[in-house]
């Protein structure tokens, strides 16, 4: 190492061999090592200055005060500091026979000067330290205001970016919540005795249909289902709520529909809700559940998003994909404005409510449940399906006297293929469209998990080209019901084991 530069103070170590050739260099290069510590340390201190100065900033409190106050005086006492210094130095000048002067002349001398250059000096570098004080102040507030506007961009990034890849399938890592139980296979055997002619459905109960989201609009929602059950001689109801509610609201009014059924037929009531409609019920039972335990028979959910959903949190989530492309403002008028609709019945569906909802209210546990998840196709040959919802009745006369219909038609099954693709590429989870696999699978229940590509609108708008040789709708919702039926009566013959 070369000794430093007593004038400038600075190593004179070059970092380059001196002389030509390979030898040196290595050595050279070790030698430039505490060179480079000295800057780290220096960069190091310089950044834990700044921090506290952006953290004495951030706290709004009398510690700030009394560290800006600190930091004016420091520089007053240095400006004041160099005022002396150069006030000393222009006395050290004055001729060194003053001292031998008359008392008369000095003061005639000490009269007729000018004021004293060190009150100039105090007071100018008094008013310096005052604006360099302020000028700190708002370079303080300047950057704590720069920090905060980054932190809160690395935060709106995160959150964009990582989504709803936290919450989907919480409730299966939530502690405390009882196991589930698979009953895909025995399911399937009842729907294959049903296609066959084998049906176990009993009369002995009222089936109501709790249909999802829009259903009011959907004019032949769970329609087919109705009608299969009226013509095996059963009873069977479709919910008449609005579906476009909240969930407890919702909750209320199926509470006292389940009592005026059992108070008109004096039979209980088995219940089966599919998508929002499956979320509803269940929350009738958990918040009901005094009332109606002598009322129900049991629940199966279908495609229930009972932990939440995806699309859902993903729409009204803030940083989400909702606020770059207006979503969220278009999700709200066409339920508040266009179906005159409630906010809440979507924002019941996000993650954050479902966990607080679930956290003060569980469903009881002897209520019998099953729970159906499904997965959707996503093959081109799926672009090209369509649901019929509705129907449409011409004038015209046929020759039975009836209105020629018409099947109205949507590409439901396009938009479903689309938004399990999308989920699928971003979380890479499996869904019907718009519920994950997951998430529609219920804490202590009997689960359904067919390998039939199923979308979430199937269940109860019929397809044009469903495959005859498969179950339809209709059909697999008798399945799901008969298999509740069974899982009632296996914990009616375990309640009485355990009673005796």
């Amino acid at each position: 190492m070369q000794p430093r530069n007593p004038h400038t103070d600075e190593s004179t170590t070059p970092l380059l061999p001196q002389e030509e050739g390979d030898d040196g260099l290595i050595p050279q290069i070790f030698s430039s090592v505490p060179a480079l510590n000295e800057a780290a340390s220096y960069l190091s201190q310089t950044t834990s200055y700044l921090t506290a100065c952006f953290s004495d900033s951030s706290e709004h409190s009398p510690t700030y005060s009394a560290a800006s106050h600190i930091r004016a005086q420091q520089l007053n006492t240095f400006s004041s500091g160099e005022a002396e210094a150069s006030s000393s130095t222009e006395i050290h000048h004055i001729p060194s026979n003053i001292n031998h002067l008359p008392n008369s002349e000095s003061f005639n001398t000490a009269t007729s000067t000018p004021p004293s250059r060190h009150d100039e000096i105090t007071r100018t570098s008094s008013t310096v330290s005052l604006r360099n004080g302020r000028a700190l102040v708002q370079s303080t507030h300047s950057g704590q205001s720069v920090i905060s506007i980054f932190q809160s961009l690395v935060s709106r990034a995160r959150r964009t970016v990582l989504g709803s890849s936290d919450d989907i399938g919480w409730l299966q890592r939530a502690p405390g919540m009882p196991p589930i139980e698979d009953g895909t296979e025995r399911f399937l055997e009842i729907l294959d005795s049903i296609r066959h002619g084998v049906h176990r459905l009993p009369n002995s109960v009222v089936y109501l249909l709790i249909p999802g989201l829009f259903s009011n609009h959907g004019p032949l929602y769970f329609v087919n289902t109705k009608v299969s059950f009226s013509k095996l001689g059963l009873t069977c109801h479709i919910a008449k709520i609005h579906s476009e509610a909240s969930v407890e609201k919702n909750a209320r009014e199926l509470k006292d529909y389940i009592e005026e059924i059992y108070w008109g037929s004096n039979k209980r009531v088995l219940l089966l809700g599919h998508s929002k409609g499956g979320v509803d019920a269940a929350a009738a039972l958990s918040l009901y559940w005094s009332d109606l335990k002598d009322k129900v028979a049991g629940l199966a959910l279908a495609q229930s998003p009972y932990g939440g959903t995806p699309i859902a949190s993903d729409l009204l989530r803030e940083g989400q994909l909702g606020d770059y492309v207006n979503v969220r403002k278009l999700t709200e008028i066409l339920i508040c404005k266009v179906i005159k609709g409630d906010m809440r019945a979507l924002e019941d569906l996000t993650y954050e409510r479902r966990r607080e909802f679930l956290k003060e209210h569980h469903l009881p546990n002897e209520v019998p449940i099953v729970s159906f998840r499904t997965e959707a196709g996503i093959s081109p040959a799926v672009l090209a399906t369509l649901s019929r919802v509705a129907h449409a009745e011409l004038p015209l006369v046929a020759p039975a006297g009836e209105p020629t219909k018409f099947p109205v038609v949507m590409p439901l099954g396009a938009a479903m293929a689309a938004c399990a693709q999308l989920l699928q590429v971003r979380y890479g989870e499996k869904s019907d469209g718009l519920v994950t696999c997951r998430d529609a699978e219920v804490p202590g229940s009997v689960v359904v998990r067919p390998k039939r590509k199923l979308d979430h609108a199937w269940m109860v708008y019929s397809s044009l080209n469903d495959d005859p040789k498969e179950g339809d709708a209709s059909q697999v919702c008798e399945a799901l019901l008969t298999l509740l039926v069974e899982v009632g009566q296996k914990k009616m013959h375990e309640k009485a084991r355990k009673d005796e």
